[in-house]
């Protein structure tokens, strides 16, 4: 079977011109450290979660059973969300209380409006 090649240096190929500008290098580390912490569908869960709380806090003694994970598991998830700055911990007596920061969930938005125009997936 015959190879095809396309010639994407002719002013005729396919290659739209570059327009398309760069983030800083900075801003794409921390946008990166954002969306791989969220990367994990129980952290999406478990982000959710901590922000709809009634009180702006969630404590940890009822996240494992209201998410359906071990203590272990959200002790790992929890960490993440805490090391990407998506989420606070407050130790109150034995039980950790956690919340989300505005200012780093607006982050992530801004991103997610000036990057997408397409169709959603949820």
């Amino acid at each position: 079977m015959p190879q095809l090649t396309l010639d994407l240096t002719t002013s005729g190929g396919v290659c739209a011109p570059d327009s398309g500008e760069l983030i800083a290098t900075e801003r794409a580390d921390c946008l990166a450290e954002i969306f791989k912490a969220l990367g994990d569908p129980a952290r999406v869960r478990l982000l959710a979660h901590i922000a709809t709380a009634e009180h702006g806090t969630a404590c940890a003694c009822h996240m494992p059973e209201a998410l359906g994970i071990s203590q272990p598991t959200l002790s790992h998830h929890l960490k993440k969300l805490v090391s990407a700055g998506l989420v606070t911990r407050e130790q109150r007596g034995r039980w950790a209380h956690y919340a989300a920061t505005p200012a780093v969930l607006d982050v992530a938005r801004d991103f997610l409006g000036e990057a997408t125009h397409g169709p959603r997936c949820c």
